[in-house]
């Protein structure tokens, strides 16, 4: 039986970025982890935390290289259009590997995924959701 997060159990901001940028978080928060990991939004989610990691260089490309402005945005774009990129090649690898650090078996995260499409899946070809509530005739 998978346990439900409790919401008041989440990471601080810190923790947050930490976690972003690929750091461990306490056994405590590994619930949310899986969450986070497992939700719909799982992509977005990840390609948020890979802007994030990015970010630090995208700054530096944006604020200290001596070139003309419209040379360091079209950099920045590139780079952070590669970086998603090369993020999106690797995606489930790395929610996987978080969900180990996070002390799950490996599998896990795409079990419950899975899990999760079948179930809606199901749902949208039901009776129920094709003729509605009233036709049970």
């Amino acid at each position: 039986m998978r346990t439900r997060p409790n919401p008041a159990t989440r990471p601080n901001p810190a923790q947050w970025v930490w976690y972003a940028l690929g750091g461990g978080l306490p056994r405590d928060l590994s619930p949310w982890v899986l969450a986070d990991i497992t939700r719909r939004t799982w992509i977005w989610r990840h390609l948020v935390r890979a802007v994030v990691q990015m970010l630090p260089v995208l700054a530096v490309c944006l604020l200290a290289v001596p070139v003309p402005v419209s040379y360091r945005v079209s950099a920045a774009a590139g780079g952070l259009m590669l970086g998603l990129l090369f993020s999106m090649a690797f995606m489930t690898e790395t929610i996987e590997h978080r969900a180990r650090k996070a002390g799950y078996p490996p599998g896990t995260a795409a079990r419950l995924r899975g899990e999760r499409a079948e179930r809606e899946r199901v749902e949208r070809k039901s009776t129920y959701r094709r003729d509605g509530a009233g036709s049970f005739d």
